[in-house]
């Protein structure tokens, strides 16, 4: 067993066993999201002992060199010294400079960074507020166009952050950001190639950054963009993306919505709008998805099924792009 000194406390860590693990049975509260190295919002600094690679995966090398790691990652074999990182090489500040409710449930905040912030769209950053809480939220906006970062935050039954962003957050107010973090953007040199983009929820935030910057940057072969949510209000972008469609001959936008069987939408649902789940309208639609290029966003039992469905389709696996991660308060809630 090592022993993970944190402190003035010392945790005892089982074989096999996580030090974010080992800290929770402990009733020792640190910060955490995903649990599965996405979110980075779980990053320690070991002062002393070895912490393994790929505990380090996704962290700035400079970082990684004074001995960071996630410790929802890493498994210690080695008796081990931590301490929490230092706020100033992780985080920043960044005024909120415009709250808009496009739905009673979806929250569109815009930020302004104190300091230049270089990030691609589709990637996420971490929102902490003032009393540690951490949560990840994609980028909606694109950096080459757009002067303030764009986040899309949906109010969730029970969700302590979301609530508190959506109700509470006003223009004026500081927060502390931390990022850009994600592999989920655009990548250059295969303009031509098809993209296939699928969202549920404010997983559609990404999916319009990435879309546009695509765009944007000449790409020219089909780019379907595929929305899908239970409700029609869950189509908060729905006349922007129409826009898009409206602009490029290329793009092509498809609403779903997975509450109504198909004959049975009303019709004041925006038009073209398919009745079923985006992801299985998606791939009924393009079943064959060799040399394609596939972006997931939303709820991550959906991006880890459409994962492998597309991998099925002949998607390759560095095709296919995806930051999926669960919300630490709803983590064992079921998904609609």
């Amino acid at each position: 067993m090592a022993t993970i000194t944190y402190g003035t406390v010392e945790i005892g860590c089982n074989a096999g066993e996580s030090v974010l693990s080992a800290f929770e049975r402990a009733s020792v509260d640190i910060p955490y999201s995903c649990r599965n190295g996405t979110c980075l919002s779980c990053m320690m600094r070991a002062t002393s002992g070895p912490v393994s690679k790929a505990s380090q995966k996704g962290i700035r090398p400079t970082l990684a060199e004074q001995g960071y790691f996630l410790a929802c990652q890493h498994t210690p074999t080695n008796d081990l010294t931590i301490a929490r990182p230092d706020d100033a090489q992780l985080y920043g500040r960044a005024m909120i400079t415009a709250v808009e409710r496009p739905t009673a449930t979806v929250t569109k905040l815009r930020l302004q960074p104190a300091n230049d912030l270089f990030y691609h769209a589709g990637q996420f950053i971490n929102l902490r507020r003032a009393d540690g809480l951490v949560r990840s939220y994609s980028i909606a906006s694109v950096p080459r166009t757009d002067p303030e970062i764009e986040l899309h935050i949906k109010r969730l039954a029970g969700g302590i952050m979301s609530t508190w962003a959506c109700d509470q957050l006003q223009p004026g107010e500081a927060v502390d950001i931390q990022g850009p973090n994600g592999d989920c953007y655009y990548l250059p040199g295969k303009s031509d190639q098809t993209m296939l983009l699928i969202g549920n929820g404010t997983g559609a935030a990404p999916l319009i950054g990435i879309a546009r910057d695509a765009l944007l940057d000449g790409h020219h072969g089909p780019v379907h963009l595929y929305h899908g949510t239970r409700h029609p209000p869950g189509l908060y972008l729905d006349t922007e993306l129409q826009a898009l469609a409206n602009e490029h001959d290329n793009f092509f936008y498809h609403p779903c919505i997975s509450g109504w069987a198909e004959g049975d939408l009303p019709p004041w649902v925006p038009a073209g709008t398919r009745a079923g789940r985006a992801e299985d309208v998606a791939l009924t639609d393009h079943s064959a998805l060799t040399d394609w290029r596939i972006y997931l966003c939303g709820y991550p039992p959906m991006v880890q099924a459409t994962r492998t469905r597309a991998y099925l389709a002949g998607a390759a696996v560095a095709d296919i792009l995806a930051d999926a991660f669960e919300l630490r308060d709803l983590r064992h809630e079921p998904r609609a």
